[in-house]
């Protein structure tokens, strides 16, 4: 079929690679492997070539700059991630509920952002957070937020000459934190449904407030408008704005994207997180279980 593997050991042997081949990034392989599946004791069969980057050095690594941004490797895994003292704490909660240990240990973040499935765990706390990638080529880096390179369900910006090479979370500062996430069973459940909130609080003014929702419709679902309805006003002012918001952030929801359920649940979670707020909630962690 003439499908071929590639190994490269450097990242430019491997963007070298990916220009003249085309061959797709593969490094955990738990999105890939399963889409090529042909059954009990037959390898995988994919209809391209993949080239396998694990041992790329450059890509790997969790490390702080000075501005207080953090840079994950694409090759960190959700182990790594969870572990990581310097990483966000909505995505270290995020990473320490995917899956088996198994998949954990062998998953990275490059996939499961790079695989743009609706139901990827990492994606919506990243951009709740503003994250963004760091996209490599022969012809050099740009950088995109992962809001603009998840496109939909299994699409993403990525060139057919680039590999991801890392995500890099702005510093950012919250009063109030909000996680949680739905699924048929704790961690080795796929996800249902899962929501990211955050709010900073500066001498009873809301400078800051942000909501996103994965697992509802074809990409993560976050509402600039709808938080801009919150943002700017008063902690007591929350009651009177709380219907205004919830309003506007099920407007943004497209008509065929959430089963009704999916909206309830996803109102009443972003109702909770403000109610809490509303009601003299003491700062740090919403709801943690």
């Amino acid at each position: 079929m003439g499908e071929m593997i590639y190994v490269p050991t450097t990242l430019e042997e491997a963007l070298q690679i990916r220009k003249e081949t085309g061959a797709r990034p593969l490094a955990g392989g738990s999105d890939i492997m399963v889409q090529g599946k042909r059954g009990i004791g037959l390898c995988p069969e994919l209809p391209y070539s993949v080239m396998i980057i694990s041992g790329l050095d450059e890509l790997k690594g969790i490390t702080a700059s000075e501005d207080g941004s953090v840079t994950i490797g694409a090759l960190a895994t959700p182990s790594e991630i969870a572990s990581s003292s310097i990483v966000p704490w909505h995505v270290r909660k995020a990473a320490s509920g995917m899956g088996a240990i198994a998949l954990r240990n062998t998953a990275t973040i490059g996939g499961n952002i790079g695989n743009a499935s609706p139901k990827g765990d990492l994606p919506q706390p990243l951009i709740l957070l503003d994250a963004y990638l760091v996209l490599a080529s022969e012809r050099g880096e740009r950088t995109i937020s992962v809001d603009d390179f998840i496109i939909g369900a299994k699409k993403t910006a990525l060139m057919d000459d680039e590999i991801i090479k890392s995500v890099v979370i702005p510093h950012s500062s919250f009063t109030y934190s909000y996680y949680r996430k739905i699924g048929m069973r704790r961690a080795n459940a796929i996800s249902k449904l899962s929501l990211s909130a955050a709010m900073t609080v500066q001498n009873g003014e809301i400078t800051d407030f942000r909501a996103s929702s994965g697992a509802a419709g074809p990409k993560v679902i976050r509402s600039r408008s709808a938080e801009d309805i919150i943002r700017g006003r008063k902690i007591d002012e929350i009651p009177s704005l709380k219907e205004d918001f919830l309003s506007a952030w099920n407007d943004a929801i497209s008509p065929h994207a959430m089963p009704e359920y999916r909206r309830h649940t996803t109102r009443r979670m972003l109702e909770y997180f403000l109610d809490e707020i509303s009601r003299g909630a003491e700062p740090g962690i919403i709801g943690e279980e």
